[in-house]
């Protein structure tokens, strides 16, 4: 028996799919003759929808598409709008899954791929003729305006995307050249969109047609493997402003399952062709994708779509198409968009530990889970999961130190629940040092900070007091351990040599324990020490791997020594003779407790002199030098201790970014959230004092609303979970209106008295949080 006997013609489902919204009431039992890319047993076995017997997946779709074959007058007019063109499939690949390796938290890999040479070289088809150009379908359009007739435009959208010889008739800037480079797609861009721009104000049945032409193409071109021209085809289809639309999403779906099967060669280009989008574009493609995974969740009407057993696949494959995204975002300094406009809102509504389990569980397999792309998972769902781990963490050290306790036929104490730090404020970094060494095994356990001769619960308040302290005295520059940088305003390890790193350790877990019990620290890093600490984010089994060691560049160094910086910048674009000019060798000098020390940047750096030929090298050596190399034991004992607490593959879903957002929290002040957040102790928010008072901060430019901040919680930065975990206090002062405010910085707690005028309260808020001692600074 045939294939065709088998199955029902697809012409009918498909021509729905490529209607108007309008024209599908009414008809929803014909969408399940939808094409199934998986079988339904495959679907409803693996959550990714994707399953890797070939054999199922070929035949599936191959009864669904050669039964078009049997229909002749489809063969005999490829051109008609009406008819769906069906391709012999006997040459059908078995598609390669579309989720990553889920232990992967790399986006997609572009460093592995050195350049075009891997990828697969095919000879390029000859291409048909396309008369029109950009300048010929404008005036096409303008005639419209005053003739009303479309003739013209709608034989233009019909022969263009007919197919994907004549996508790139149509759109290759030059139709006999190959344009096999990475970095140059070969099309018209310009005339891209003004096609798409254009075709959203056109008449429905010549958007129809354009999505009939993108079936026909869809259907034709399962098969492979590809040129580079049908690469560009899916480049130019991606773009299309049609795919807004809820009513295209089942053509849209098969677009991105099969730009996401492409082999990794071919992802290789489109990431680099993605990258030199405009920003505008670019944005527009995440959003549209971002736009298609939330309504797929969380489907408006659910009867528009397929069963979710039909097309498990949308998903997966939408999410390695921003995976491509992603990637040529992070190929380009600064990025086209901020790594934030990936964030999916809608995900912070999902069951985060379930997809954080099925990503922990299913180590090689290809089971799906949103951990496997985690750029597109918002840093306060990051931390929830963060929290979560952690939580479950404690509690099952917690538990095994009471079965410990209970085996050994001992009393249970409440405090061996706890990490519990008694230290002396007069030897405070001493102390601490001495309680985390001795109590390592306790770091995961949930923090308790008592002062020694003091009488006090830790409610939360001594802890964060322990915190600042400490952070304050570390980072003292008398103190030695770390650098101030007053042009880029933050710290840097100091390259002293000393014979005991533990303090460098002791910042690693303070660091650690910030993150791990919600506190936010006031610690200045420049981006390239989280960049470190994440290099690599899970720590290695063998102690003889180079941890915190990642690769910088100069932009890394203008980060903290923007003079440095500047200088090798100079050095790099000088004109003139560099070896007679600057008289440089491979050789960097520095000052160490008074005595200036050489080292060479490479073997026999001192007899090799700096040249117009050599001059990168030397630059990016030194950047090396002073990042990573001169600051090792330091910067590796600072890892250590931070990993000792936070070890944990939660880790590996963040970004150097987020990190620093987690332990230092996030500058992005929302002083009206503030407002409505705000707890009031002796007073009332309709008070005269307290409307005075938000009138006053509301007005504050920013830099004075920072201080103000700063003044009342010890950071002018706010934590993950925004403006209400600060669990912001005013309580009424009852003293003389001619003092200033007072502020208890532990418990972020703003002490007010009860000013009687808007003027004078203005002119004593500024005065009280302008001169405040600040920590962790000079």
């Amino acid at each position: 028996m045939s294939e065709a006997g088998r199955v029902p013609s697809p012409a009918a489902p498909l021509a729905e799919a490529a209607a108007a919204p309008e024209e599908r009431k009414g008809k929803e039992p014909d969408r399940e003759k939808l094409p199934p890319v998986v079988s339904a047993g495959a679907a409803a076995g693996a959550t990714a929808g994707l399953d890797r017997e070939a054999k199922g997946q070929i035949s599936t779709f191959s009864s669904f598409i050669s039964t078009g074959s049997q229909k002749k007058e489809t063969t005999e007019n490829r051109s008609s709008p009406t008819h769906l063109v069906f391709p012999n499939i006997k040459n059908v690949r078995d598609p390669p899954p579309v989720c990553l390796d889920v232990r992967q938290k790399q986006r997609i890999s572009t460093d592995s791929l050195s350049s075009e040479t891997k990828a697969p070289a095919l000879p390029e088809p000859v291409l048909p003729v396309q008369p029109k150009t950009m300048k010929d379908f404008q005036e096409d359009m303008e005639k419209v305006k005053s003739s009303g007739d479309w003739k013209a435009i709608h034989d233009f959208y019909l022969k263009t995307f007919d197919s994907f010889p004549e996508l790139n008739a149509a759109f290759k800037k030059d139709a006999t050249a190959s344009f096999n480079t990475i970095e140059d797609s070969g099309i018209n861009a310009k005339f891209v969109n003004a096609v798409y721009d254009a075709l959203l104000n056109t008449p429905q049945d010549i958007q129809k047609t354009v999505l009939k032409g993108i079936i026909n193409s869809l259907l034709r071109e399962w098969k492979g493997p590809r040129t580079k021209d049908d690469l560009r085809a899916y480049f130019i289809l991606l773009q299309n402003p049609q795919f807004n639309n809820t009513s295209t999403y089942v053509i849209y779906a098969h677009l991105l399952r099969q730009i996401a099967t492409l082999v990794e060669a071919d992802h290789h280009f489109l990431a680099h062709w993605f990258k030199k989008l405009s920003q505008k574009r670019f944005k527009q493609l995440v959003e549209r994708l971002l736009q298609f995974i939330s309504l797929r969740l969380f489907p408006a009407k659910p009867e528009e779509f397929p069963p979710i057993t039909k097309c498990s696949w949308w998903i997966p494959s939408a999410s390695k198409v921003l995976a491509l995204l992603n990637t040529a975002n992070n190929l380009v300094h600064p990025p086209l968009i901020p790594y934030t406009d990936f964030y999916n809102s809608t995900l912070d509504h999902i069951d985060l530990m379930e997809e954080y389990h099925t990503w922990q569980s299913f180590g090689n397999s290809h089971r799906f889970s949103f951990c496997q792309y985690p750029f597109v998972i918002s840093i306060a769902a990051k931390k929830i999961i963060i929290q979560r781990d952690s939580e479950q963490q404690m509690i099952s050290i917690a538990r095994q130190s009471l079965v410990d306790k209970v085996s050994r036929r001992q009393r249970p104490d409440m405090n061996m629940l706890f990490l519990n730090m008694k230290v002396r404020r007069t030897h405070l970094v001493s102390d601490s040092l001495d309680e985390l060494t001795r109590k390592r095994a306790d770091l995961k356990k949930k923090l308790k900070v008592t002062f020694v001769g003091e009488a006090g619960l830790d409610m939360g308040g001594l802890t964060k007091e322990w915190f600042l302290l400490l952070i304050r005295q570390i980072f003292h520059p008398d103190y030695g351990m770390f650098t101030y940088h007053k042009d880029s305003q933050c710290h840097w390890f100091s390259s002293f040599k000393c014979d005991n790193y533990s303090e460098f350790r002791l910042v690693g877990i303070l660091m650690g324990l910030a993150v791990y019990n919600s506190i936010t620290l006031d610690i200045r890093f420049p981006p390239c020490c989280y960049k470190k600490l994440l290099s690599p984010p899970i720590v290695p089994s063998d102690q003889n791997i180079p941890v915190g060691i990642c690769s910088v560049n100069i932009d890394d160094l203008c980060q903290i020594m923007p003079e440095l910086a500047h200088g090798l910048s100079e050095l790099l674009s000088y004109e003139g003779n560099v070896e007679e000019d600057f008289y440089s060798t491979f050789q960097v000098f520095q000052e160490e407790f008074g005595i200036i020390k050489s080292y060479n940047l490479k073997p026999g750096g001192d007899k090799i002199p700096v040249t117009n030929q050599n001059r990168k090298e030397y630059v990016q050596l030194y950047i090396d030098f002073l990042l990573n190399k001169s600051i090792y034991k330091q910067f590796s004992a600072f890892y250590y201790g931070f990993h000792s607490v936070c070890a944990s593959n939660a880790l590996m879903l963040l970004c150097p970014e987020e990190v620093e957002i987690l332990v230092c929290g996030s500058p992005e002040l929302d002083m009206h959230a503030l407002q409505r957040s705000t707890q009031y102790d002796g007073y009332a928010k309709t008070d005269l004092t307290i409307r005075y008072f938000w009138e006053v901060v509301l007005g504050f430019p920013l830099d004075l609303q920072k201080k103000l901040l700063h003044f009342t919680t010890g950071s002018d930065r706010v934590p993950v979970g925004g403006m209400a975990d600060l669990n912001f206090k005013i309580s009424k002062n009852e003293t003389s209106t001619n003092w200033l405010p007072v502020a208890h910085t532990c418990f972020n707690q703003l002490c007010l008295p009860p000013y009687k005028s808007k003027k004078d309260l203005k002119q004593k808020l500024i005065i009280g949080i302008s001169n405040s001692e600040g920590f962790g600074l000079e």
